[in-house]
């Protein structure tokens, strides 16, 4: 992402599509905060190595989710917690406020049968959590 501003132009021009742009694995790797202010997204996602050490009792690994969320809040951005597999994951984000999640514990994987399924189920009122 370093100095190609044509690549941050097609990201502006697809957001004023009202299309939503997610940096993806928040807090590794090549993300930096400096995405924040450069990139136009509309959400983080919080990487699941942090995820999957809530179940480990990890301090750090909460601080890290609560940090991340508070600063999507900061910047208007929606969050989101990959890899939640258990209930006690879903809980620890839920309580620091992380309000999405993807993982296991909401769903597998499946083809068109079972997404066609879920939303009729969705249709027809069924919450899906």
């Amino acid at each position: 992402m370093d100095g190609s501003e044509v690549v941050l132009e097609r990201l502006r021009q697809l957001r004023e599509l009202g299309i939503r742009i997610a940096i993806d694995d928040f807090g590794t790797g090549y993300s930096s905060l400096s995405y924040l202010h450069r990139i136009p997204a509309t959400e983080l996602k919080i990487d699941r190595s942090f995820v999957a050490r809530l179940d480990l009792d990890d301090d750090r690994a909460y601080a890290t989710v609560e940090m991340v969320t508070r600063l999507a809040d900061a910047f208007d951005l929606s969050v989101v917690a990959e890899g939640v597999e258990t209930e006690r994951q879903h809980a620890a984000v839920a309580a620091i406020g992380c309000l999405h999640g993807q993982g296991y514990r909401y769903g597998r994987p499946g083809g068109l049968v079972q997404l066609k399924s879920l939303l009729g189920r969705a249709e027809s009122g069924l919450t899906l959590t």
